[in-house]
């Protein structure tokens, strides 16, 4: 199983594919899977082992993505995170691209600065390729929660 514990509760790779590679994250303590490939969705094999996934299906074209698909992942992810027993892993096909956008758009959603975040999941993972416009794709994303913050604190609800 191509997988790369970024931190203690985080890990990035590759994909599935099977029953013996789900089995062999279930054993590893996964209990979420954050699924960013459009080719194969791991639902069918993580419901045996009680695994929760978001299948986030994201094409690996190096065009900006939009801060909904990130928003949707994080949103996930840190529900997750919240039971100091969860480990999530989060993957694409490959773990190149789209996988390590998400992992980086997570780390920055838990107060990680982005640049600190990326050399993290590099030192990690050797293989990772931080394409431009997904790096760009999740300063926007991360833009986008300021500025609605930011519009939410000055309503008077």
């Amino acid at each position: 199983m191509d997988m790369t514990w970024v931190t203690e509760r985080i890990a990035l790779g590759g994909g599935i594919w099977n029953a013996r590679n789900m089995e062999e994250l279930s054993q590893a303590g996964v209990t979420h899977i954050l699924d960013m490939q459009i080719e194969f969705d791991d639902r069918p094999l993580a419901e045996p082992h009680g695994i929760r996934v978001l299948w986030n299906p994201t094409d690996d074209d190096f065009s900006l993505k939009p801060p909904e698909l990130l928003k949707r992942g994080v949103d996930f992810a840190v529900e997750a995170l919240e039971d100091p027993k969860a480990r999530l892993y989060v993957h694409c096909a490959a773990g190149v691209h789209r996988a390590p956008m998400m992992a980086l758009a997570v780390l920055c959603s838990l107060d990680w600065q982005i640049d600190a975040a990326m050399q993290l999941i590099e030192s990690q993972r050797p293989v990772v390729d931080f394409a431009d416009v997904y790096v760009e794709s999740v300063r926007l994303f991360l833009e986008s929660r300021l500025e609605g913050a930011s519009q939410s604190a000055g309503r008077d609800d």
